[in-house]
Order: structure tokens, then C-alpha cells, then sequence
């Protein structure tokens, strides 16, 4: 009886000691940052509206940031311009001291790459801090269309040359480009409807007015559900954890094709390194707290334990795909 009750002092004096440690490691300053940074609040430009999706991202990882650090990050939204490009304008002509940063998805990275009216590279005028999210997008079909595979889409769609249209949440959005990508690798003529955010284009989708599109787990899910529109498959080339019974369009039909989407914090190019590494760092385990990741799983993401490197050749890759994609197929921006 003794050995048993000493067991259980030892096992309550660790449990202890990791809460104490684990509650000290939350109120200490960030190891690692130089000088006295942060010293004033630092600015997250978020290149959309409060409520989408950039925007909730945003909020969920930096309030927890702030709580960790004890400081105050604060949220500016720049929802004019062109998917976001004036937001990431401000980050890239701001000075590289760590005080104004940049939250954004993967299209509008991609848009500042081939838009030529920007007079920066981005791939050099920025720095990428971290991943925030993975997410696959949904191909979705309205129920007016005889098909329930992708397979079947494909040689329905080519049987009919310019009869479908398909929905974007804009010109130039991963949407936009993903659908484009289809359309060129399987063959097929449709018409593109651009829309002011992709909730009017599903609108349109349920009401059989438009064909298919690509949305996301969010916003397709909930109407595949309830039976009213087709969930025929996903963009990332590994069926997802959380859709496991959908399969992916490179298995089912086109092997290698690839349309997923991301969010992520970048910086100014020249931001000190350990900057760039401490947010990297604890934003990555913040992305692991099981809380945090539920929240991004119930939006159909997962949050990525990636390296600033690691992020910055996902970066690289989307844009040099696109940019390749773009070129072959006259795909107009603009």
C-alpha cells in the first residue's frame, strides 16, 4: 500500500510540474526575438473583408499569438483592389521590421505574380513566415446534370462544347484558375461566370442556372449533405481526412491534377531572421493545439507544421505552376 501511495504523490507532483511549466511557458516573452521587438503593436494587413475566410483565419491564430506573447497585434482588412493585391502592396513598400505583416491566400499571391501591372516580384518582395492552412477544394455539380463522377462529367461536358458554365468567386481566384486547369487538361469548352464571392455562384449552382464549381469544404459540404447539389470530388492528390469517402479528381480521372488552397503570414523581404522564426515557431504550435485544429478542420483545413523553407517552396511551386498554366492557355486576369 505504501509503494501504491508513493506511485501516486510522484504522479501528482509531475502532473504538477508540467501545469506549472506549461502556464509559465504561456506568460514568458518569446525566446529568440533580438533587441526589445516587439515594442509596439504589430500590424496583420488581411487583404479581404472582416468574416471571410482570410479574415477568420486571421483572428483565430493571432488570438492566440497574443495571449502567448502578452502583445497586441492588430488587424487591418484592405478588401479593395484586385483579390487583395493593395493589402499585400502596403506589406511589401513597409519596412522590414517585423511590425507590419501580411495574411492572405495562396490567389492572391499567385495574382500579384502575373498581374503586370505590379511593379515588384513577389516571389523577392516577400518573405514567407508561415503556413497557416491546407485546404482541398470541392468539384460540385449541380443536381440538373445526369452525372455522378468525374469521369462522367468529362464525357458529358466534352459531348456538349459551350453549353456549361461554371461559377468563380472572381476573376483570377483559386476558383477561377482551378476550373481553367480542368478545362485545359481534360479538353473541354465552358463558359467562365465570374461572381463577387462564390456564395452567389452556389446560389446560382442550386438553382441550376450554372453547371459546376470550385468551392470549398465550407461552402460546398453542407448543400452536398442535404442533397442538394453533387460533391463529385476534391483537388489535393491525397483523399482528405476529412472527406474520406469523396475521391480526388487525379484518381478518378486525371492523374497529377492538383487544385488545393492555402493561407499563410508573409513579411517584408529583409525581415530579420529571428523574427521570421519565432513567429514560424509558435505559430506552428499553435496550429497543433488540438482546440485550433479542431476549429480548422471544421472548415475543411488543416493547419500545416511547415518550416518558413518549407513554405516559401509551396509559395514558389503554386505560382510557378500557374504562371506555366496562365501561358499555355491565355487565361485573362484582368
Amino acid at each position: 500500500m505504501d509503494g501504491i501511495m508513493r506511485r501516486i504523490r510522484l504522479a501528482s507532483t509531475l502532473l504538477a510540474l508540467a501545469f506549472t511549466s506549461s502556464v509559465v511557458f504561456a506568460q514568458q516573452k518569446p525566446q529568440g526575438l533580438p533587441g526589445n521587438y516587439p515594442g509596439k503593436p504589430i500590424r496583420i494587413i488581411v487583404g479581404s473583408s472582416p468574416g471571410g475566410g482570410t479574415d477568420i483565419i486571421a483572428r483565430l491564430v493571432l488570438n492566440r499569438l497574443a495571449d502567448r506573447w502578452g502583445h497586441s497585434f492588430v488587424i487591418e482588412n484592405h478588401a479593395s483592389g484586385i483579390g487583395g493585391i493593395i493589402g499585400m502592396d502596403v506589406v511589401v513598400k513597409a519596412p522590414p521590421d517585423g511590425y507590419t505583416l501580411l495574411i492572405t491566400a495562396n490567389s492572391t499571391v499567385v495574382n500579384a505574380a502575373l498581374v503586370a501591372k505590379i511593379a515588384y516580384d513577389v516571389r523577392k518582395a516577400l518573405e514567407p513566415v508561415a503556413q497557416l492552412t491546407a485546404q482541398p477544394y470541392v468539384l460540385a455539380v449541380s443536381n440538373a446534370v445526369p452525372i455522378n463522377s468525374v469521369r462522367e462529367l468529362l464525357a458529358y461536358a466534352r459531348a456538349r462544347p459551350d453549353e456549361f458554365n461554371y461559377a468563380s468567386s472572381g476573376t483570377g481566384s483559386a476558383a477561377h484558375i482551378g476550373m481553367e486547369q480542368l478545362k485545359y487538361i481534360a479538353g473541354l469548352k465552358m463558359q467562365h461566370i465570374p461572381y463577387k464571392g462564390i456564395g452567389p455562384g452556389i446560389t446560382d449552382l442550386l438553382g441550376g442556372r450554372i453547371q459546376l464549381l470550385f468551392g470549398s469544404v465550407l461552402a460546398v459540404m453542407p448543400h452536398a449533405k442535404n442533397g442538394k447539389l453533387k460533391a463529385l470530388a476534391i483537388g489535393s492528390l491525397k483523399r482528405s481526412a476529412l472527406l474520406p469517402d469523396i475521391p480526388t479528381i487525379a484518381e478518378d480521372a486525371l492523374p497529377g491534377f492538383e487544385m488545393t488552397g492555402w493561407y499563410g503570414l508573409l513579411a517584408p523581404a529583409g525581415t530579420p531572421r529571428p523574427i521570421i522564426n519565432t513567429l514560424n515557431r509558435d505559430i506552428v504550435q499553435i496550429l497543433a493545439l488540438p482546440d485550433v485544429a479542431q476549429k480548422l478542420a471544421a472548415d475543411g483545413a488543416d493547419g500545416p507544421q511547415f518550416s518558413p523553407e518549407q513554405f516559401r517552396d509551396t509559395m514558389i511551386r503554386e505560382i510557378d505552376r500557374v504562371t506555366k498554366l496562365v501561358k499555355e492557355t491565355g487565361i485573362k486576369l484582368e
